[in-house]
């Protein structure tokens, strides 16, 4: 493969619209881009698409840069870091446009329509009644502005429209689907009435502008694709190459959209607690094929890099996958495991803190004992919002720990004789922590367990399986929660016969 274009290095540009929330799509062409730009040695650039003033939202920028930079797809040019073809916001880009424009006016590839917005539905209407194709019918191609303002549906303000000819090439080479062909399109506006251009022409020529080599799109844009060749032609440049990605889809095959799935949005993933490198090594699996190791075995979990050494467009499947949500949860089970412990107890923080457990600043001593508490509880959760209940139990004062419904409904008629056991059985035992190098410390995890596995299983004849219940609830206020005798070491020993005191006097 060619480290270079015809032209010069190769260059791949994401171009999301700031119109709410990202989409999941962005960042999963983002990645595509991202792989075959670092492969090659090239460039890869963020450009910000905001001609659409109607849907455009303030924030939305801001979200696009966090959620890309959360993903570590970090781009080389930008709005937010400059770089030689900018400005890299196509609203600060308007005057460039303009002259592109005039010159199709003066080859007449391009000419002003003054239709009004009520002639052009009435004009979509009569179409689909007749069955007839839709698209404009040149009403206005030819005429002057005099001319057409004696005619109906006027509107002084005209926008401008290309003249796509009949014998346009509908049929284009494309880096995934090979030869491609697409409808043929009617003269699509390039001018909006407001001055802004529309996406087709403002795409062209910033691509052109901008260098860019190869254009990364979903499947939805193939129909767009002859106007913009054509747009390439006229203007008299070399056209991109095209890749056009498999679509994400819902599990009924349809394309997946903020309005109907919440995990379109790409700040969803970081609220539900989705490690990032886990939502990339899924998003690659969406086109490309796991890596196949030497003895033929198929292998799902890869970092970026290795996505990146054998990223090959001809790998990538036309049909794409089913957005498989249990498959992500599956994948950042596994990359939450692979965590060293002081990394898992970081990330959790933020979702401690939001729901309230710890301050933003925690103290040593409740790092400390986070630390320890995420060692118990990081083969036990998929999402990192998931470790909160678990979590909890440990940063409450004793009387306020709640008992849940479910743990309070389990216990069985023997429970306060079972307290009472333990808390028999634990009192002997020394809660200091012992000397300066932390020797002669008895309140640990083994000398626990084997006291009261001599009191309640031994001693009171109780199964080992339903021994411990009304200890965890009691420790816990949970039915289900970390390990039992490594949780009460770490409570220490004041705080866990505190708890079994409390429970038990409340039966």
């Amino acid at each position: 493969m060619t480290k270079h274009s015809e032209t010069g290095p190769v260059r791949l540009r994401v171009a999301p619209s700031p119109t709410g929330d990202p989409h999941v799509g962005t960042a999963y062409m983002a990645m595509f881009d991202l792989a075959f730009a670092r492969q090659q040695g090239g460039q890869f650039i963020l450009r910000i698409e905001d001609t659409d003033r109607a849907r455009f939202r303030e924030d939305s920028e801001q979200q696009l840069y966090d959620t890309l930079h959360w993903l570590d797809l970090t781009w080389d040019e930008g709005p937010d870091k400059g770089g030689p073809y900018g400005p890299y916001r196509q609203s600060e880009r308007l005057d460039t446009y303009k002259p592109y424009v005039e010159q199709l006016l003066a080859d007449r590839k391009a000419y002003y329509c003054w239709c009004s917005s009520e002639r052009l539905a009435e004009m979509r209407e009569r179409q689909q009644k007749l069955k007839q194709p839709t698209g404009y019918d040149r009403l206005c191609y030819g005429k002057t502005e005099e001319e057409r303002a004696e005619l109906p549906g006027f509107n002084s303000t005209p926008v401008v429209r290309m003249f796509v000819p009949d014998d346009v090439e509908l049929t284009f080479d494309d880096l995934i689907l090979g030869r491609t062909s697409a409808p043929k399109p009617d003269d699509q506006v390039i001018l909006k009435a407001d001055g802004f251009p529309t996406y087709h022409l403002a795409v062209v020529v910033d691509d052109h502008l901008m260098k860019i080599t190869h254009v990364v799109r979903g499947q939805e844009w193939i129909s767009s694709t002859p106007k913009h060749l054509l747009l390439f032609k006229w203007l008299g440049w070399e056209a991109p190459k095209f890749a056009h990605m498999p679509l994400l889809r819902d599990e009924k095959k349809a394309k997946i959209s903020k309005r109907k799935n919440p995990w379109a949005r790409l700040t969803w993933f970081k609220e539900q607690g989705y490690l990032p490198e886990a939502l990339v090594n899924f998003l690659a699996l969406q086109g490309h094929p796991p890596v196949i190791e030497a003895d033929g075995t198929e292998r799902e979990i890869f970092t970026f890099e290795e996505f990146v050494e054998r990223f090959d467009w001809s790998k990538i499947n036309p049909a794409g996958a089913i957005f498989n949500l249990e498959k992500l949860n599956w994948l950042n089970g596994h990359y939450i495991r692979e965590l060293e412990v002081g990394d898992f107890a970081s990330r959790l923080l933020p979702f401690l803190h939001a729901d309230g457990v710890l301050d933003a600043h925690p103290s040593l001593p409740e790092l400390g004992r986070l630390q320890r508490v995420a060692e118990l509880v990081q083969t036990r959760i998929v999402l990192l919002s998931e470790a909160t209940p678990l979590v909890k139990p440990f940063y409450v004062p004793d009387d306020d720990l709640e008992i849940s419904e479910d743990a309070r409904k389990d216990l069985k008629d023997n429970a306060k004789e079972v307290l009472s056991a333990a808390i028999d059985a634990l009192e002997p035992i020394s809660g200091s922590l012992g000397d300066a190098l932390g020797d002669g410390v008895e309140w640990t995890a083994e000398r626990i367990e084997k006291e009261l596995r001599e009191a309640i299983v031994e001693g009171l004849g109780v199964k080992p399986r339903l021994a411990f219940g009304p200890l965890r609830t009691a420790v816990s206020g949970q039915k289900i929660s970390p390990p039992l005798f490594e949780s009460m070491e770490i409570l220490g020993k004041a705080s866990t016969m505190n708890r079994l005191k409390l429970l038990r006097d409340e039966l």
